[in-house]
């Protein structure tokens, strides 16, 4: 594989699964800036996801979300968290795939249900849903989330153990430099 040693890295994977914390962990072990594109959003917004959804529409802050992303993928050494629904636009996901290494953060979701008190309240996608259909949502978006470079498998580990695993493994399969 050629030296993408400059290449944005994109952390994606289902809400919830750690794509933030681990992404600012790897932000400070490769000396890079992390973005989280929700909190991007947020910020320009001046208000939270769930918000823009209620207030202003989904479709405004996935077009915003797609703007974003494409700037981004423009520029160079970025540690970048992609919302877990961005990955479910097809163009979002090529333009990805051809210009980051892409990282998919993989978790079961027996693992994932441990986390749904932490997160219900801020992912408007799972409002009012039952826990089958948050599992039917969770296993169509793995399909989707298939689609990527490297596959870390985050269960029973926690945010320092599998950004080591991703440093080591960027430093040996991609020619990362520390």
């Amino acid at each position: 594989m050629e030296n993408k040693c400059k290449n944005n890295i994109l952390l994606i994977g289902f809400m919830g699964v750690g794509k933030t914390t681990i992404g600012k962990l790897l932000a400070q072990k490769l000396n890079r800036k992390f973005i989280d594109i929700d909190e991007e959003i947020e910020r320009e917004f001046d208000m939270p996801v769930s918000q823009i959804f209620k207030n202003i529409g989904e479709k405004a802050f996935r077009e915003r979300e797609k703007e974003l992303i494409t700037s981004l993928t423009e520029k160079q050494l970025k540690i970048i968290s992609v919302g877990g629904g961005a990955f479910l636009q097809q163009e979002i996901r090529q333009l990805c795939l051809a210009s980051s290494i892409v990282i998919f953060l993989d978790l079961s979701f027996e693992g994932w249900k441990d986390r749904i008190d932490l997160i219900i309240v801020s992912r408007p996608v799972l409002h009012g849903k039952s826990i089958e259909e948050m599992e039917k949502l969770f296993y169509y978006r793995q399909e989707i989330y298939a689609n990527h470079h490297l596959k870390i498998t985050s269960d029973n580990k926690d945010a320092e153990e599998i950004a080591d695993e991703i440093v080591r493994k960027l430093i040996v399969d991609f020619d990362i430099f520390v």
